[in-house]
């Protein structure tokens, strides 16, 4: 397997660090709107408009940044909002069974945690000018 990287001139790459920026603060804003606002982390996170519009503008810029070290934190962003979705998803079936409501509840609250963790763990990465792992296939 090859891999090919591709070069981004430095305006090109310092315009898409600052968007990635922007998307984590988006994601943090969402998360700190759940853990302290009337919502649960996990929906404001899927749900509020700071993680829309960023998992918008991941979808928009992601191409601007294919082959270099930056898309990896685009994919780590989109993976991190559509696996959210699924874990919201899984936990909703729980509820309808009834019985699962406490499986349900422990699953968002482990869900929450993982989300912040993705976050935390991709800003604290682009700032260290680090690509995000990526699982082969």
């Amino acid at each position: 397997m090859t891999t090919t990287t591709t070069t981004i001139d430095a305006g090109g790459e310092a315009s898409l660090v600052r968007t990635l920026h922007i998307i984590y603060a988006l994601h943090a804003l969402g998360l700190a709107l759940g853990a302290f606002g009337a919502a649960s982390v996990v929906g404001s996170f899927l749900f509020g408009w700071p993680s829309i519009i960023a998992v918008i503008v991941n979808y928009i810029y992601r191409g601007d940044a294919r082959g270099s070290w930056l898309a990896s934190h685009f994919a780590w962003q989109i993976r991190t909002f559509w696996f959210a979705v699924l874990w919201i998803a899984v936990s909703g079936l729980m509820v309808v069974t009834i019985v699962g409501v406490p499986f349900a509840l422990a699953l968002l609250l482990i869900a929450g945690l993982w989300i912040l963790y993705r976050v935390v763990r991709g800003w604290w990465n682009l700032m260290q000018r680090q690509s995000m792992p990526m699982p082969m296939g």
